[in-house]
């Protein structure tokens, strides 16, 4: 939920206008929200690269997961990888023009954890391969835009190992 929905629902709750503190946090957030859509912006227009790049490195540092019987091996199953990374990024780039975790954790990690458990999936190498898209996403984004995305790949990071 963005701030400004938080803040609308809380003050209509106790039927009251919302408060000069809540005021100055929505003004806050329109401020951000410019640079909010840039970040995003640059991911969307790099997710090929990007992901290209992540799974690349993931497949180096955990050659397991594309060796016979790895849940990445061979051309169909290593697409799938690819595409559950691009998942992850889009899913990002949700929470931060939203400036809140909420989409990504409503669309993407509830039952996640489950499902990956369920196919065998090993979880730390897909929080690996978000790790590669967060390293890559920070060499596209000045100091603070990557700090900004970063904590939102962190959050899908430690929701996902959790």
């Amino acid at each position: 939920m963005s701030i400004v929905t938080k803040a609308i629902v809380n003050a209509d709750a106790e039927a009251r206008y919302l408060s000069p503190g809540e005021l100055d946090r929505i003004k806050s957030f329109v401020a951000a929200g410019e640079r909010r859509l840039r970040i995003a912006q640059v991911l969307t227009e790099n997710r090929e690269r990007l992901i290209k790049q992540a799974g690349d490195q993931l497949f180096q540092k955990r050659p397991d997961v594309v060796s016979p019987g790895g849940n990445a091996y061979g051309q169909e199953l290593t697409a799938t990888c690819l595409r559950d990374l691009d998942y992850y990024l889009r899913l990002v780039t949700y929470g931060i023009v939203a400036g809140d975790v909420t989409p990504i954790e409503e669309i993407g990690v509830i039952g996640a954890r489950e499902l990956y458990k369920s196919l065998g999936t090993p979880i730390d190498a897909v929080a690996e391969g978000i790790r590669g898209v967060k390293a890559g996403a920070a060499s596209l984004l000045s100091g603070d835009d990557a700090a900004e995305a970063g904590s939102y790949f962190d959050y899908l990071v430690g929701a996902l190992l959790g």
